[in-house]
């Protein structure tokens, strides 16, 4: 019967391959026709031709031929080590490349920056780079210092053709630093306030946005990313629209029978619960004025005291006003 023979890679012997191989040492040699049953043996050199007569194979001492097919191995797995560190070298600069593309893509997209110096830097550096249009939210809690400092930078947009717009507090409207400050610009710029302003924002050219990262204002996110930049813009342009304009052409703040804006933010808080200390500091007053406000509520409500205006204001419609 034909014996159907599966040819394989000799790092294991096959069982008729080991029973052949076992016999030939026994018996000192096999015929060549009985071994073709395991030509793995032949391939191996575990059976080499007798010289002396071609019928017979003789088998090669196994203490010679572990350690060739042994060297056989480690040749083969020197050759992949070959071929990995070929590999390795050829794409390790392929690597460094999408490493540092990656990571230019997130240092970009949103960058920490720590201590006042590398803040103004980055600021410095976004001024002379912005070429069209330049916006900035500022609370109530603006220092003078920083008004003053940021005169040449706004200017120096100015002159370049930029556009400047700015979101002040309704507190700011009357302050003669802020006033002389706008005044001495020249060029297209645009300021409005609200009852209330949110985090200090500053974005230039619709690229890059600034808002500071802790109360202090020590340490401030810079950011790149588009669609942060379009949802701060977006933010910034809604509150631009509810706000009345204070510069180069002043609107007077509106008001519903007597009541300012700024009284509604009052009064707002006012029922919120919050203490005239809280009120003034969320609103950007000093708490004297605050306080001035606040009787004026009371007169206009009919209110002898404070748990009565928070139940009078309620009523009266006055939080139903426009902002």
């Amino acid at each position: 019967m034909h014996q159907t023979v599966h040819p394989h890679d000799l790092d294991q012997l096959c069982a008729p391959g080991a029973e052949l191989y076992a016999r030939a040492l026994q018996e000192g040699r096999i015929r060549t026709a009985v071994a073709e049953a395991a030509p793995c043996l032949v391939d191996g050199a575990l059976l080499q031709p007798d010289v002396r007569d071609t019928d017979w194979l003789l088998p090669t001492p196994p203490s010679v031929a572990l350690p060739r097919l042994l060297r056989g191995i480690e040749d083969g797995i020197a050759a992949q080590r070959r071929r990995e560190s070929r590999l390795t070298e050829q794409f390790a600069p392929l690597l460094q490349l999408h490493s540092s593309q990656q990571a230019d893509q997130d240092t970009a997209a949103i960058t920490v920056l720590e201590g006042i110096p590398r803040v103004r830097s980055a600021l410095a550096h976004a001024v002379r780079a912005c070429a069209e249009e330049a916006l900035s939210l500022q609370p109530g809690s603006e220092v003078p210092a920083e008004i003053a400092r940021s005169r040449p930078y706004e200017q120096d947009i100015l002159s370049r053709g930029g556009t400047i717009r700015t979101l002040y507090e309704h507190s700011h409207r009357h302050l003669p630093l802020v006033l002389d400050h706008f005044a001495s610009l020249t060029g297209d710029v645009q300021v409005r306030t609200l009852d209330e302003v949110s985090e200090q924002l500053l974005v230039f050219d619709r690229a890059v946005a600034f808002l500071p990262a802790n109360s202090a204002r020590t340490v401030a996110l810079e950011i790149r990313h588009p669609a942060l930049i379009d949802y701060l813009v977006l933010s910034f342009e809604r509150l631009w629209r509810l706000a009345t304009p204070m510069h180069p052409v002043i609107a007077p703040l509106p008001a519903t029978d007597g009541v300012t804006d700024r009284q509604r933010a009052i009064a707002a808080l006012l029922v919120e619960g919050e203490t005239d200390d809280r009120i003034a500091e969320r609103l950007g007053l000093n708490v004297r004025t605050c306080r001035t406000h606040i009787a004026h509520l009371a007169t206009i409500l009919g209110s002898s005291n404070r748990a009565q205006l928070g139940y009078l204001i309620g009523r009266s419609g006055i939080l139903d006003g426009p902002a």
